[in-house]
């Protein structure tokens, strides 16, 4: 029906064949604990056959006869076979640049990325030849596992590597996947703030990573008087020249309390908010804070979120073999990872070493605050928007370009 067109359908926590309606663009449906959804917007991306409304006939009863016995015979004799496309977010890649670099040859490889979330199902056919690290630390599963409702961990994966239907952003990447959140008591997912640091420095010390991918995050306590442990192991992680992407947040709107999520909120981290397809922001995502807590500005390209990626409606692989669509800054910051994924398969130089030290961090942060595509029409950054819209193409030209070094 038209009228449910735009809206998304959310499972109850305690039946999840209970489905309810949800406006995306309302404020308040994901849980408290941003880690969980930092862009959970599930549903079944079935294939959808819009018909022309049109007025019924009467028809003869011998000639509707015929006609049904004439189709009957087609069925039986296979020779009629109709199949429905799936739906896709391909527009995202357009709009993010993603395809023009595809189309130059990269694809991620030699690039190693590392998603900390809820697991991924390896079981779902577009993964079918993918060989991906995992670790466990949400349970003590050997094998790679999702413990999320409905597979988020799997959704974000999908974007990456998905090798069928709706190839992902950066196929070919090194992935190693920590298992740290999974379905709370509440239906919702979430995980241990310590069990998700422990996450970050395996990705780190461990895997190896180039790139930390986090779709999740949790809420800033202004009156704490020391970093979390996330915080303290994302800081780690940047400041030894291993790039993290994190999502911003989805408290947008009015209620927004200003504040990116932790540990999005690390000055090198780089932190990604949501845009809707056709650019603009999507309304749940977050604000940013340009001071630090003890009242210091923040200085560019460090302003919080650099960047805004589509995150709104976007095709990925999910549970039971199936395609879902999903809204928010988890999916947003998978598509950023991308971007990174291919320019440090352009330029290695800027990959982590022994001897980084976030130099390299800063200068690649440059170049994606000089080459984004501003949506605000005052100032180098704005609160939702950051520096921009993700233009993956011209954030590797831009390193071309400028060569900085580091």
């Amino acid at each position: 029906m038209d009228e449910f067109e735009h809206v998304e359908f959310l499972p109850e926590p305690e039946d999840a064949r209970i489905l309810s309606a949800i406006d995306p663009a309302a404020v308040g449906f994901q849980g408290a604990w941003r880690a969980d959804v930092t862009g959970w917007a599930p549903l079944e991306a079935v294939p959808i056959l819009h018909r022309r409304r049109r007025k019924a006939v009467v028809t003869n009863t011998l000639t509707f006869a015929i006609l049904a016995v004439a189709m009957f015979a087609v069925l039986n004799s296979g020779l009629l076979w109709v199949e429905l496309s799936l739906p896709d977010s391909q527009w995202a890649n357009e709009q993010s640049q993603l395809d023009q670099l595809a189309d130059q040859g990269l694809t991620g490889e030699g690039v190693r990325v590392c998603m900390v979330d809820t697991g991924i199902d390896l079981s779902h056919d577009a993964f079918e030849g993918v060989d991906v690290t995992f670790e466990d630390f949400r349970g003590n599963s050997e094998t790679p596992v999702d413990y999320g409702l409905i597979a988020h961990g799997t959704l974000m994966a999908g974007i990456l590597i998905a090798q069928d239907h709706q190839i992902g952003a950066a196929p070919n990447i090194t992935l190693g996947v920590a298992a740290a959140l999974g379905t709370d008591e509440d239906g919702e997912n979430s995980g241990d703030e310590t069990t998700v640091a422990e996450a970050i420095r395996w990705c780190q010390d461990f895997f190896k990573a180039d790139i930390i991918s986090l779709s999740l995050g949790g809420e800033q306590n202004l009156d704490a008087q020391r970093e979390g442990a996330t915080a303290s192991a994302t800081r780690r992680a940047v400041d030894s020249g291993v790039f993290v992407v994190a999502a911003a947040g989805n408290d947008g709107g009015p209620a927004d309390d200003g504040l990116v999520s932790v540990p999005a909120n690390i000055p090198r981290v780089i932190t990604v908010g949501a845009s809707e397809r056709g650019y603009a922001v999507w309304e749940n995502s977050s604000s940013g804070s340009q001071t630090y807590n003890g009242g210091i500005d923040r200085e560019h390209p460090h302003q919080k979120p650099e960047i805004v990626a589509p995150g709104v409606r976007i095709i990925s692989t999910g549970s039971d073999n199936d395609w879902y669509s999903s809204s928010g800054t988890s999916d947003a910051t998978v598509f950023v990872t991308a971007g990174l994924a291919l320019l440090l398969e352009a330029y290695p130089e800027y990959k982590p070493s022994q001897t980084s030290n976030g130099d390299c961090i800063d200068a690649v942060k440059l170049a994606l605050m000089n080459s984004a595509s501003p949506l605000h029409e005052e100032g180098l950054h704005d609160d939702r928007s950051g520096y921009g819209h993700l233009q993956a193409a011209e954030w590797i030209e831009e390193i071309r370009r400028t060569a900085p070094t580091c």
